[in-house]
């Protein structure tokens, strides 16, 4: 089993079995996170090829990079959907039913909680509908992709301080909405 530092050592080299590998470990949740930030498969699979095409030619380049990997693709990604043509404008299709949500045992939380199923789907809405291009970015990033807050700051370009106001905010604001739906 090749260390991290080893296979990105190999991938600056590029090695082809390198380049097939982080190929394979990181298109698939680079993928997941362009579609649910719009909502055309098509698109978000060319975002994908846009990402490594990128990444190949930072290479190529001998381009450093100071963060790690992972967090490195997704700024590419990011700064890509950005760049789009209108691609965020389109209705995103962000839905966490979808995700496996899973707790550090491998168990699936919303089936412990009563109407975990409803408030997923009312989260869901909230994100889609609700919260500006910012808010939906960081909130992905952060819950659904795990990253830290210095990761999230990094990959979008904000200071850590600004990432946590648009934290705070999104999350003001799925309370918000939560709140209506249990008043409801």
């Amino acid at each position: 089993m090749e260390t991290y530092f080893s296979l990105l050592e190999a991938t600056r080299r590029m090695d082809q079995t390198a380049l097939v590998t982080i190929f394979d470990r990181y298109a698939p949740d680079l993928y997941n996170y362009a579609l649910h930030l719009g909502n055309d498969p098509l698109e978000a699979d060319n975002i994908v090829g846009e990402v490594f095409t990128k990444f190949l030619d930072q290479l190529a380049n001998r381009k450093k990079f100071r963060t790690n990997l992972r967090s490195h693709l997704y700024k590419i990604t990011y700064h890509i959907l950005g760049s789009g043509s209108g691609f965020l404008q389109q209705e995103a299709s962000f839905d966490l039913v979808d995700i496996n949500l899973k707790d550090g045992d491998g168990h699936h939380p919303r089936a412990a909680i009563p109407g975990g199923q409803k408030l997923l789907e009312t989260l869901s809405l909230v994100i889609r509908n609700h919260l500006s291009a910012d808010q939906r970015h960081v909130i992905i990033l952060r819950y659904v992709e795990g990253f830290s807050l210095l990761e999230t700051a990094e990959i979008i370009g904000k200071e850590v301080g600004d990432v946590k106001a648009i934290q705070s905010r999104a999350i003001a604001k799925l309370r918000e909405f939560l709140d209506l739906e249990v008043s409801a």
